[in-house]
């Protein structure tokens, strides 16, 4: 299905409230007994359980979410080199994209793509070489854009060459893009450098907003109380039980009690809002009615 791209800065405006962001992906798959794989993750169910995302997509949608992401997590070339798959890059994006445009239909839901780091999203150090980095960012980016998503969703990014090379793509193709952030407690890229350096060189490229993910909400209240935060952000935070980086996410953390924790946050007007690891649709429909709430006041 084809269909004319939206304009997410104008959608939130029109808004006049933050955008909610769906919630994971992945886990939800697994919970549900749909196969992953070990380079691929839950991307394989595009090809092999295609319905299965679909009617995630929608109930996230119906739970009250504006923006979806794309199950494009691994599509990216170097998770594909990795593996054994027979399937080309090409054909895999494309499954993850019409996925979702199947999903939202005619209904104005905004269409991220999905674009994960690299390697492994908690590895500190880079195996693959700068031109290797480069081909899967612009590749995926390139993909994910042309085959119809509204806006490139830059997930978990903690490498600042990584981050650059994001942005520069995105910047120099006129790509409407977000780049979000992992950090450590310490308030630092998984590669040593200051989180604080990094918010400044990604506004440089003028992103639609900057995110950052799949942390704790105590980590990120200990960077906004020594931060000012950037002009435009958003932030989805880690759901799961035990450690970010476990193999089997489980939720930690019940919708409610979720969605108390960030209320602080909903008065700091942030451009988008949702969660990360181990969320469900409850989440989002417990988020959509807290937002009701604090915006109605």
């Amino acid at each position: 299905m084809k269909r004319t791209k939206i304009d997410i800065i104008g959608k939130q405006a029109d808004a006049d409230r933050p955008l909610i962001l769906d919630g994971a992906i992945g886990s939800l798959l697994v919970s549900k007994g749909i196969p992953s794989d070990k380079f691929l993750w839950s991307s394989v169910a595009n090809i092999q359980n295609p319905e299965s995302v679909v009617e995630l997509h929608r109930e996230y949608i119906q739970a009250g979410a504006d923006i979806i992401t794309t199950n494009t997590f691994r599509t990216n070339p170097a998770a594909l080199k990795k593996s054994s798959s027979k399937i080309s890059e090409e054909d895999f994006v494309k499954a993850g994209v019409n996925i979702a445009m199947e999903a939202v239909h005619k209904d104005q839901i905004i269409i991220a793509g999905s674009n994960a780091p690299a390697e492994d999203c908690y590895q500190k150090e880079r195996t693959i070489t700068k031109n290797e980095l480069e081909y899967n960012h612009n590749k995926h980016i390139e993909l994910l854009w042309n085959y119809g998503c509204d806006i490139i969703w830059n997930e978990t990014q903690s490498h600042l060459d990584e981050i650059t090379m994001i942005c520069e793509f995105c910047s120099s193709n006129k790509i409407p893009f977000v780049l979000s952030l992992y950090f450590t407690e310490d308030l630092k890229l998984l590669d040593g450098e200051k989180l604080e350096y990094a918010v400044k060189l990604i506004e440089f490229f003028s992103p639609v907003a900057i995110g950052f993910n799949c942390i704790r909400p105590k980590i990120f209240y200990n960077y906004i109380g020594n931060n000012k935060l950037p002009e435009k952000w958003g932030a989805y935070f880690n759901c799961g039980l035990g450690n970010v980086n476990d193999e089997n996410i489980s939720c930690g953390i019940d919708p409610t009690s979720y969605t108390d924790s960030i209320t602080p946050l909903l008065k700091m007007n942030p451009f988008f809002i949702g969660s990360c690891c181990g969320s469900s649709p409850s989440h989002t429909r417990a988020l959509k009615g807290k937002i009701n709430e604090v915006y109605r006041n």
